[in-house]
């Protein structure tokens, strides 16, 4: 509103008050208390509407807390799910680790025992072909004699010929240097 119109307005009221008539009062009057009951509602509406806005900023409040609360909650459980799990990704990389370890001292272990087999297989067979060859080489009496001997197995364990057995040659061949090195030190003595 413009304040030209509320002034005259209000000059208007004044001569209505001081030289009007019964009815003019009247009506004024009549104006007056429709126009209180009009601002007496929309006094009580406003009241309402603040009480409405005081508990909805309340109420907004009570959520912001409870979900602040929540957030706490939230963040305090995720802490402990990451010390867990962190926790538990150690153990893992631990007993990995373990494992690993484990895993090569038994491969370790395999090799050496694999070794040891073959090693002791290898002893066991020279062993034997030491026996065979001692067999083989029983009866001889003289220098000459396991010379001869020694040429007769050589041609028939030859690796060359058809039933030819490399390692028998060998074990043959050491066989007649231990005797070989019996008979010059019987010569020598």
């Amino acid at each position: 509103m413009s304040t030209h119109y509320v002034d005259s307005g209000a000059q208007q009221f004044e001569k209505t008050l001081v030289g009007g008539g019964i009815d003019e009062l009247n009506e004024l009057k009549a104006f007056l208390f429709k126009e209180n009951i009009r601002l007496e509602l929309q006094r009580k509406e406003i009241e309402e509407l603040k009480q409405e806005i005081i508990e909805e900023r309340r109420r907004l409040q009570e959520e912001s807390d409870e979900v602040h609360q929540k957030i706490l909650s939230e963040r305090k459980r995720l802490k402990q799910e990451e010390l867990f799990y962190t926790k538990k990704l150690e153990i893992l990389k631990n007993g990995f680790q373990s494992l690993e370890a484990d895993r090569k001292a038994l491969e370790a272990a395999r090799k050496q025992f694999e070794r040891d087999q073959l090693e002791f297989s290898g002893s066991v067979r020279r062993v034997q072909d030491l026996d065979s060859a001692a067999v083989l080489f029983q009866g001889v009496s003289s220098f000459m004699s396991l010379k001869k001997r020694y040429k007769d197995l050589l041609k028939i364990y030859h690796p060359d010929n058809m039933n030819g057995d490399h390692e028998m040659v060998l074990t043959i061949n050491q066989m007649y240097e231990e005797l070989k090195k019996s008979y010059e030190n019987s010569k020598i003595v």
